[in-house]
């Protein structure tokens, strides 16, 4: 079966839907979609008739391209209030064989949560840390080792159910199913996570539109996150209200002529505009920039108090993303912040080369993992769908006597 997944992260200023495929450990994307937003405010729908007119373009654009509809996602849900609590679960191995198989981790890790969720929570996550073969010994995998009990250390993330219960409903009415819900610091963790994040504590930055998710990891375990109440939409305000622009032409210029650098920034480079009096007005590249920064340097001291308040620990890495990040000279920016522990999480994966993406991304190979661990196959498509996906019944016939035909053969043939 093919491993085909839909991500949907819902952003303030847009929706974003992926479509991809696992492949020898590796995502392809298939298909990115990417909407302005309506009715929605830091996450949360907060006019359901708006928002559900935006994801329904986000879904049409998506069989648009690929030709099928998309019926199941994953989705991001918002991360205010998030909690993260430690906890443990134990299972008897029944088995006569006593082998230690991917159900008996998964019953332990439900028995870790059994009765400590609260009725108004959701549970988003559990996260093995350690697990123990009768009682003893300590392993890294237990799978297929001989046991008479298991028990499992994790994480339990868990966030107020009213968070989701919105989106929920929303794509409920668009007739889409709700495969799982996720959170953004494990999809941008799991987007730009390598051999060392696995090992050391740092830091997760998502500098979103309207709001910035700060999060800590403990060798790749979730273990706090808090949400600033402030984004990359108060730098468009800042350049609209200086320059006296539209908040249209305030986005083009931070995207189009900012640098977080000012030592780069050239005051020659420039863009004529028309203010909101219809005057024409001439905007450098360094004075945009200045704004710009001004407020970067801000939003920035308030991330270094917060992992500050998060965390009395060492922190190794401090990975920022989100579409801002993509500025020119961010990674110079960074650097005069948190020194060499500041780094950009580009994304990799053609066809959606843009930060902006991350989460979507994340999402997906996030739960790639948790299917690993519960050894079990999935896929939006069902196999009628995959070979029509995959375009069995929609071949072109290449005429032997045709310039392409020809070519086709020379290569192939020879």
């Amino acid at each position: 079966m093919r491993k085909i997944f839909a991500s949907l992260d819902i952003g303030s200023y847009s929706i974003k839907l992926i479509v991809g495929e696992i492949q020898k450990n590796k995502l392809n994307v298939l298909s990115c979609v990417d909407v302005l937003s309506g009715g929605i405010k830091k996450g949360f729908i907060v006019n359901s008739e708006s928002a559900e007119l935006a994801l329904k373009e986000a879904f049409s654009k998506t069989e648009e391209m690929i030709g099928i509809p998309i019926k199941e996602v994953l989705v991001s849900v918002p991360c205010y209030n998030l909690d993260c609590f430690i906890s443990s679960g134990s299972t008897t191995i029944t088995s006569e064989d006593k082998i230690i198989k991917h159900s008996d981790v998964t019953h332990a890790m439900q028995g870790s949560v059994y009765n400590k969720i609260n009725d108004n929570q959701e549970l988003v996550s559990i996260l093995p840390t350690k697990y123990i073969i009768n009682d003893e010994e300590t392993v890294a995998n237990p799978i297929g080792m001989v046991a008479n009990k298991l028990t499992v250390n994790d994480v339990a993330v868990v966030i107020p159910k009213k968070n989701a219960e919105a989106i929920l409903k929303s794509l409920e009415k668009l007739k889409i199913k709700v495969v799982d819900i996720i959170v953004s610091p494990l999809a941008d963790y799991y987007e730009f996570r390598n051999e060392d994040t696995n090992h050391e504590v740092g830091a997760v930055v998502n500098l979103g539109s309207s709001s910035t998710t700060v999060s800590i990891f403990n060798k790749g375990i979730l273990t706090s996150c808090e949400v600033i109440d402030i984004g990359s939409s108060t730098i468009d305000s800042d350049i609209a209200y200086i320059f006296k622009v539209s908040k249209k032409d305030a986005t083009y210029l931070k995207e189009k002529l900012v640098v977080a650098d000012l030592h780069i920034a050239q005051p020659s480079e420039s863009v004529m505009l028309e203010d909101v009096n219809g005057e024409s007005i001439k905007v450098s590249q360094y004075d945009v920039s200045a704004v710009a920064l001004s407020r970067l340097n801000e939003i920035f001291n308030l991330i270094k108090k917060q992992i500050n308040l998060l965390t009395k620990k060492e922190i190794s890495y401090i990975i920022v993303s989100g579409g801002i990040s993509e500025l020119g000279s961010f990674s110079n920016f960074l650097e005069s912040v948190f020194g060499t522990k500041g780094i950009v999480g580009n994304t990799s994966e053609i066809g959606a080369r843009h930060n902006k993406y991350s989460v979507a991304l994340g999402m997906i190979k996030y739960y790639n993992s948790r299917l690993k661990m519960r050894n079990a196959e999935y896929s939006i498509f069902s196999l009628d769908e995959q070979e029509e996906f995959g375009g069995a019944h929609k071949r072109v016939n290449i005429s032997d006597n045709s310039l392409l035909g020809k070519i086709y053969g020379y290569f192939f043939d020879n």
